[in-house]
């Protein structure tokens, strides 16, 4: 069978598929189940260990959740044989440390429950020292150069405020123990390690905010509810574009003539494979303990969303692995391919991870509410005006944490922000930013200013008039800041770990003002005006906006070389060393793994586009050139010469990319990667060009790989 009559196939299977369903849940009594019935069904829960644990051992648990404190081995072991007990009878058989290591994915090693009594006969064991650390092997994980192949010794070591799960298997049950990941002398190897640190730095300097506000806190939580965009496309598409099956996403295709232009996808019908698709993620993720909350049409045909509700952030960057995991593997069962890739289709909306964060106390306040009288008001603004000067001050740092070749593709472009941060406020706040900055309540007491400001009325007002700004990176909502700029195959742990760090240098320079001397209004007014450039209400993908953002000295890391550099600065070490989140060679090692990572990504793509231009559309036009020969009259030679020139342009560009990547010089990682950016990346783009301009003449039945609007619009 050729090529294009196996697009003629995948057409076939793509239309004719059925539509997937779960059986009806239904309770004890046969009536249809609530989902509250089944939620958190595979979790080892805090009210499960309530049950399950001595009162003492869940009260000295409790103590380490909330308090930090160590857990002891009797402690743990209790513990051990709790969840072994319960993930006995729900048919597990394994467990294992699952973790996150630099790849931006996570890595697991399954152990048997199964061991051997001293008479030889079999047993089921899991003690404390188990649950509490593993040793899987460290040396073929990315580290950026802290560990050599030779050094393997790693560490996983139990994060137990992460609650532990059951994983599905085809036939049985796996135990799994959210962990973080560390080398032998206890450097960071991973992505949640630093998350817990930072999370940590925020809470202790919060609550000592929070004191000398007069309204104490024991512990602040950072929360976070990231949205999880993605695309699908059926199976038979994704079989027939190895670049979608190698880089996922589209690294040659002609636009559709139709492709979000009307406007008519987003908030749309969902189609009915796809809600199918939707419910069981869903079904899925209720078991798993991970709050989904919404499901809908995003912009771009084939694009959806999904988004959950707020949790800690730690447990939010695991849950979101989860979510990953499942729209996978639940989209493989229903015969789609799951498109996480920050851009998988050239000209149509790109997917992003909008992660929410927000603060709150140990009893439920959200730090970032405006609250409901002046007291509580003034506690927002100064952390609002915290947060900004924290974004302010190492906006370079949070620019980095979300640059990958992916985002490169979409930051700026269709839906997306810019690669400019900046932070939107909306009228209402930014009137009274600017009435604070301006001295206008300056020499008034605290409550008299809140009054004067109008902020008691803040609560109302502000949620209400509060608008949204799609092109804002970092943009207030209400009760929360929407950091916009990750990107949608990313793990949301770094971004977050350098959002709380960034947040917890503008909290303790609050701090040190008002221990300096300065009441609360006036440090508030310090914060406030050092980062007015940072606030920016407009079009961000103006370009009036650049320059104006220039002007203002905001740094414009334009890709993902010039965004990493950020992170190689005094300024960067200085913030994560004093904070506690990264050692000065655990930064590094970011900066080395991502920049290896960019690297790769760029060979990656520029060998399966060569692969595709020498295989598929080469051939192609070589079939349409013989189908033209003989044949006479001006149609034809005028179809002649569109294909000459086009094969002409062709080879001219595939050459290019040739000597492009035949150039690549330089020592270093930065110096390979911003060679491949300025060079490889364009003369890619170029071939790609040259690829979708020939695609637009050959004859359709000539053409071998799926169209844009069969992968966009073609999908049962």
């Amino acid at each position: 069978m050729s090529e294009a009559s196996a697009r003629r196939v995948a057409i076939q299977t793509a239309t004719s598929r059925t539509v997937r369903s779960l059986p009806r849940q239904v309770d004890a009594e046969g009536r249809p189940a609530r989902v509250s019935q089944t939620f958190a069904s595979r979790v080892f829960h805090g009210e499960r260990m309530k049950q399950r644990l001595p009162p003492e051992i869940f009260a000295r648990w409790s103590e380490t959740v909330e308090a930090g404190h160590r857990l002891d081995r009797p402690v743990a072991d209790a513990i051990a044989h709790a969840v072994k007990e319960w993930a006995l009878e729900q048919g597990a058989s394994h467990f294992c440390h699952w973790f996150h290591p630099m790849t931006g994915s996570t890595a697991e090693k399954h152990d048997s429950f199964l061991w051997f009594d001293n008479n030889g006969r079999p047993i089921e064991k899991f003690t404390g020292g188990m649950l509490l650390q593993s040793e899987p092997d460290a040396s073929s994980f990315p580290s950026g150069g802290m560990r050599s192949t030779f050094e393997a010794r790693g560490y996983t070591a139990w994060d137990p405020t992460s609650p532990m799960f059951l994983m599905e298997g085809p036939s049985g049950r796996t135990l799994v123990i959210p962990s973080a990941f560390l080398g032998y002398h206890g450097e960071s190897l991973d992505e949640k390690a630093p998350l817990l640190r930072s999370m940590e730095c925020l809470s202790k300097a919060s609550s000592k905010l929070c004191t000398l506000l007069g309204k104490p806190a024991a512990r602040i939580t950072a929360t976070v509810g990231p949205e999880q965009e993605y695309f699908v496309v059926d199976k038979a598409w994704a079989a027939l574009r190895p670049d979608l099956t190698v880089a996922g996403r589209t690294v040659l295709g002609a636009s559709a003539p139709k492709g979000q232009s009307l406007e008519d996808h987003y908030f749309g019908s969902i189609p009915t494979r796809v809600l199918a698709l939707m419910e069981e993620v869903e079904f899925e993720l209720y078991a798993l303990g991970v709050w989904a909350k919404t499901r809908h049409n995003e912009v771009a045909p084939g694009q959806f969303e999904l988004a959950p509700v707020f949790t800690e952030a730690n447990v939010a960057a695991d849950h979101n692995q989860l979510v990953m995991r499942t729209l996978r593997s639940v989209a493989d069962r229903h015969g789609f391919a799951m498109l996480l890739h920050e851009k998988p289709f050239a000209g149509v909306n790109g997917s992003g991870k909008h992660v929410n964060w927000s603060m709150q106390t140990s009893s439920g306040e959200n730090l970032l509410d405006p609250g409901h009288n002046p007291a509580e008001n003034l506690r927002f603004l100064a952390f609002l005006a915290a947060t900004l000067l924290g974004v302010y001050r190492h906006s370079g740092v949070l620019r980095a944490s979300i640059a990958s070749h992916g985002n490169d593709f979409r930051l700026g472009a269709n839906e997306a922000p810019p690669a400019i941060i900046s932070v939107f406020l909306g009228d209402f706040l930014t009137k009274i930013a600017d009435g604070i900055v301006s001295g206008q309540v300056a020499n008034l007491a605290p409550g008299q200013a809140m009054i004067e400001l109008g902020v008691s009325r803040l609560p109302a007002i502000a949620q209400d008039n509060t608008d949204r700004n799609r092109t804002s990176p970092f943009a207030f909502t209400g009760n929360k800041f929407e950091f916009r700029a990750v990107g949608s195959s990313a793990s949301i742990s770094f971004p977050t770990a350098c959002l709380n760090a960034a947040v917890t240098d503008g909290v303790e320079q609050l701090i040190r003002w008002i221990e300096g001397g300065d009441d609360v209004m006036t440090a508030v007014r310090r914060a406030l005006t050092e980062s007015t450039p940072v606030r920016f209400d407009g079009n961000g993908y103006s370009a009036e906006w650049v320059v104006e953002a220039e002007r203002r000295g905001l740094p414009h890391a334009r890709n993902t070389p010039s965004a990493l550099g950020l992170l190689n600065t005094e300024a960067a070490r200085t913030l994560f060393e004093r904070t506690g989140v990264l050692s000065k060679d655990e930064l590094h090692s970011r900066y080395d793994v991502r920049l290896e990572l960019y690297n790769k990504k760029v060979e990656i793509e520029s060998d399966v586009l060569k692969e595709l231009v020498d295989t598929y559309v080469i051939p192609s036009l070589i079939a349409e050139e013989q189908a033209l020969v003989g044949a006479s009259g001006t149609l034809a030679a005028s179809r002649s010469g569109a294909v000459a020139a086009a094969g002409a342009d062709l080879l001219a560009a595939r050459n290019a990319v040739d000597a492009a990547v035949a150039g690549a010089s330089g020592e270093g990682l930065m110096a390979v990667a911003s060679y491949y950016c300025a060079s490889v990346v364009p003369a890619l783009q170029t071939l790609r060009n040259a690829c979708d301009a020939a695609e637009r003449i050959v004859a359709d039945h000539r053409w071998s790989l799926p169209k844009y609007r069969e992968m966009l619009f073609v999908n049962g």
